[in-house]
């Protein structure tokens, strides 16, 4: 497997909101897609070691679609968490700087598509999250 890919963005908010928007599943659906064309209509998350993470994806247009499904290994409340899918494993950081909050994504990635497609799409969509959190 390759190297781990990371993807960032500070949020202008303090790390309860971005802890709560990020893994609310009310949130969750408002935000969770790399573009316009996409959404997410329902997600599900069960934030315990041994809890299931599921969130819908799907193109608006009904033409293709997928759950993206995880199961959490670690949590640190409002710190981190991390969470397996398939032979594959995520970690969400947030770094509380008071007024701001610092996510890090750290996933590893597929070896269907470039590094950099997929970095691209992760990154979309966590700055798709700072612009929901932010706009709220």
């Amino acid at each position: 497997m390759s190297e781990k890919i990371t993807v960032d963005a500070t949020v202008q908010a303090d790390a309860k909101r971005v802890w709560d928007c990020y893994t609310g599943p009310e949130h969750i659906t408002q935000w969770n897609f790399a573009d316009p064309s996409w959404h997410c209509p329902s997600a599900t998350n069960d934030m315990q070691v041994g809890g299931v993470y599921n969130a819908r994806m799907e193109a608006r247009d009904g033409s293709f679609g997928f759950d993206f499904h995880a199961i959490y290994s670690e949590i640190n409340p409002g710190k981190s968490f991390t969470y397996g899918f398939g032979d594959r494993e995520a970690t969400v950081a947030f770094d509380d700087q008071g007024d701001q909050t610092h996510v890090a994504v750290t996933f590893d990635p597929e070896n269907e598509n470039p590094l950099e497609m997929q970095r691209g799409g992760w990154q979309a969509i966590l700055n798709n999250f700072k612009s929901y959190v932010e706009g709220k």
